[in-house]
């Protein structure tokens, strides 16, 4: 459906053969501890340029900022010309020393800042209003419309949201439409064009009953949406699935809606418990799967077996559980069984944990469907522990920030060390950092550390205030 998307789903091809065959392509753009090869943002591009990296020919330095906005306004319909999508330009500081003063925030540098282009907007009209059932059972209006090209791709498809949203812009069967992708990406209704009406369009009434399983839709009271609430739905169990496989849950790499699919079409699964019971020999005669294929697929599925509580957490789609919830949920309890066991009362003496977590969290637990299918999991050897956040250690509530590289010592051994502490890893050097750990070559943190009069510890001297030794 666009660039970024074919580009993200090769890299993640279980074959590397076929993510080679798609000949991608990029341009660097940044250069970690940059400082180690000149003053400047545009010396450490040239720097990567002369090893033999692409860095974009267009890039441009300036002095004022009427010329940057002249620049990019030169560029609003001349990118039409480029041979890639691109939706906007990045303006940043170009000196590094200004590049730290300004330091960072909890997401982005503040050094630099993202341009966009406006959307490109195009008419349509909507053939019909179908209807989409996700893992929560919330039913989704989609509009059907005919084909228009934005931003290099084909557009068919766009989320019309809930009923409420339909009501206020007064959407119909058969309106013709002003469309944009939202960042280039995402598809949106801007408008229905009323002044183009013939009489023949037709009010779109919401649905009564889910159109995967039949049961009756209900919407609840201060809610937008309109949900099945039959767990059973075979809509909802598929989106469960995928979910289920997502990153950021199991992380099943390959595992995405297509092979998920083709599973439920074959008879191979029900729900996510039966893919641990899949065999190589039983998925390799799939469409575009074959021997090799399957047998990464099936090791990909095993080794999320030891992926910990909180990705389990998080993979199950209880309504209102986000990742960070399932983090402090399975830090807190520590096992899958302690968590269906607690109490409203219980979960919600865990910070940042609510009356509507924990009330969801005891009511899908509490589900037989849900509890059998937990118990599949344990069954075919899933981890469903995780030990519990450490309190009271030697770095409790301390900030780290580590550079170079530590003897003897990975980043990631450094890392753990310094949270099974009770101490927290961050990537940016700021007042609120107690200590820098810098190694071989450390770079522009160090020196910004230095500045900000930051305690700075060798490999040696971390060991000393954790209280152990590394071996």
């Amino acid at each position: 459906a666009n660039p970024r998307n074919a580009a993200a789903g090769s890299l993640r091809q279980l074959d590397p053969k076929i993510a080679a065959s798609r000949r991608l392509d990029l341009f660097v753009y940044t250069l970690e501890e940059a400082r180690e090869h000149g003053r400047s943002h545009w010396q450490a591009m040239d720097w990567l340029e002369s090893l033999g990296f692409k860095v974009n020919p267009l890039r441009r330095r300036f002095e004022d900022i009427e010329a940057i906005i002249q620049y990019i306004e030169d560029w609003r319909f001349k990118r039409q010309e480029l041979p890639y999508a691109t939706d906007g330009m990045v303006i940043k500081l170009d000196s590094l020393a200004l590049q730290e003063k300004a330091g960072y925030t909890a997401k982005s540098p503040r050094w630099a800042i993202a341009w966009k282009f406006p959307a490109q907007q195009g008419q349509s009209r909507i053939l019909d209003i179908t209807l989409n059932v996700g893992r929560t059972g919330a039913i989704t209006p989609i509009a059907e419309l005919e084909p228009v090209v934005l931003a290099e791709t084909t557009v068919s498809r766009a989320s019309l949201h809930n009923e409420d949203y339909i009501r206020d812009k007064d959407i119909r069967i058969g309106d013709q439409v002003l469309v944009q992708k939202a960042g280039d990406i995402i598809p949106e209704i801007v408008e229905s064009l009323k002044d183009k009406r013939d009489g023949s369009e037709e009010i779109w009434q919401p649905p009564t009953h889910c159109p995967a399983c039949g049961s009756n839709s209900v919407r609840v009271e201060g809610e937008a949406v309109r949900r099945c609430p039959n767990p059973g739905c075979p809509a909802q169990i598929r989106e469960r699935v995928i979910h289920y496989a997502s990153r950021g849950a199991m992380d099943i790499e390959g595992l995405g809606p297509a092979v998920v699919d083709a599973f439920f079409r074959a008879g191979l699964i029900e729900n996510a418990a039966d893919l641990y019971s899949l065999k190589p020999e039983d998925i390799e005669e799939l469409e575009r799967m074959g021997k090799k294929s399957a047998a990464n697929l099936v090791a990909a599925i095993d080794k999320s077996k030891s992926q910990p509580l909180e990705h389990l957490l998080f993979g199950l789609g209880i309504r209102f559980v986000g990742a960070k919830a399932a983090r402090l949920l399975a830090e807190n309890f520590g096992s899958i069984d302690a968590l269906m066991a607690a109490s409203h009362e219980q979960l919600t003496t865990v910070p940042e944990i609510g009356d509507t977590i924990a009330a969801s969290v005891v009511s899908e637990l509490a589900d037989p469907d849900m509890q059998k299918l937990i118990r599949r999991l344990q069954a075919a050897a899933v981890n469903t522990t995780q030990e519990a956040a450490r309190t009271g250690g030697p770095l409790e509530g301390k900030t780290f920030v580590l550079t170079g590289t530590l003897e003897g010592l990975t980043r990631t051994e450094a890392q753990k060390l310094i949270e099974e502490g009770g101490g927290k890893v961050t990537s940016a050097v700021s007042a609120n950092t107690d200590y820098v750990v810098a190694g071989e070559k450390a770079g522009s943190k160090l020196d910004k550390a230095q500045a900000l009069g930051i305690t700075i510890l060798d490999k040696n001297q971390l060991l000393q205030l954790r209280g152990r030794s590394f071996s």
